[in-house]
């Protein structure tokens, strides 16, 4: 056994280890209690439900990493699922330059959030939040407010014509071979290696470092030379085009443009980023906490659900569960410190 392991006491033992415990717990209560929970295609059907999620909490963290908050990822979702839309059934474009025109809309949000945040001055709060709104207003003007699908009628009175590509509905209905077939969805596999991309760049590569020593002390991190303006703006930038990957994601699933279909997805995100704090005990953002958060809340939502318990009781389960683990996070963290310095 790690001598280090050995020799830490109970206290650390728990902030490090318990969330994975519970995780684990979680798991094992639900495949005893929920008939066919522990199957294959139950485990994959719950990584499906949270990787768009997910995709957008490792955007937010990038954000959180620099001291910052992005609330405008779920409405930069929508838009990129409404802008996809658009642009094949209405303009008839490519799959390509759908995505694209995601990416880009993305991008650009993000650049106009970390500009009105870092040059304006605005807080990063409400500056994410009037962008928020903005979208959600904006969304839907090119359609007064319908969701778009081929045949639609168009307000000069014609009718769409184009449709989703086959190509980009791919992206979000494919299912790749493993062990069974049709069972690794692709949105699964692009969660995946994006959470392993921003793992890598925030813990090893020297930005990463940068981007945490700016969260850590701005104005230290300025003084030993760090252009912290450039990397406030850029994980903006980042945060904003992940959330495009999920709008563009969650459109090639749906095969439509619904608007109201990403309703939940800014609440969910968030939620998987903060209770990333609890994962090993970390106490800050970090993609492998938050990646293990959202499949903590697709584990927990799924065998709710599996259980017959009522719907309107998620939210307040999800809820409960963020708020005990921040609290068990910073409390027992501050115990600890508070030992160390007696």
């Amino acid at each position: 056994m790690n001598t280090g392991t050995m020799n830490k006491t109970p206290l650390e033992l728990a902030i490090r280890y318990g969330f994975l415990v519970l995780l684990g717990g979680l798991a094992l209560f639900f495949s005893l209690y929920a008939s066919g929970f522990a199957s294959p295609r139950s485990a994959v059907f719950i990584l499906q439900s949270v990787a768009i999620t997910g995709i957008l909490a490792l955007g937010v963290t990038c954000t959180l990493v620099v001291g910052g908050f992005d609330l405008s990822i779920g409405s930069v979702a929508t838009s990129a699922l409404m802008l996809s839309a658009y642009s094949m059934v209405v303009l008839e474009q490519s799959a390509f330059v759908a995505v694209v025109l995601c990416l880009v809309m993305g991008a650009v949000v993000g650049l106009i959030n970390g500009f009105l945040i870092v040059k304006m001055r605005v807080p990063d709060l409400l500056a994410t939040l009037g962008m928020m709104f903005l979208l959600i207003g904006l969304q839907r003007i090119p359609t007064q407010g319908n969701s778009i699908a081929t045949g639609m009628s168009l307000g000069d009175g014609g009718v769409a014509e184009g449709t989703f590509s086959a190509a980009f509905l791919w992206l979000g209905r494919h299912r790749f071979d493993l062990f069974l077939d049709r069972l690794l969805p692709v949105p699964v596999v692009v969660f995946l290696l994006i959470a392993l991309l921003i793992w890598l760049f925030l813990g090893y590569t020297r930005h990463g470092r940068l981007m945490y020593a700016i969260g850590s002390n701005e104005r230290a991190a300025e003084l030993v030379g760090t252009n912290v303006q450039r990397y406030k703006i850029v994980a903006y930038m980042i945060s904003g085009m992940l959330a495009s990957v999920g709008g563009i994601l969650l459109a090639a699933r749906l095969g439509r443009g619904d608007i109201a279909s990403g309703n939940n997805l800014l609440l969910d995100s968030v939620a998987a980023a903060l209770i990333g704090f609890a994962v090993l005990g970390a106490a800050r953002p970090n993609a492998f906490g938050t990646a293990a958060g959202a499949l903590f809340v697709g584990i927990l939502l799924q065998g709710l659900t599996m259980m017959n318990a009522p719907y309107y009781m998620q939210d307040f389960v999800k809820g409960a569960v963020l708020v005990a683990a921040l609290v068990f996070t910073f409390y027992l963290s501050s115990r600890r410190g508070g030992r160390r310095t007696a």
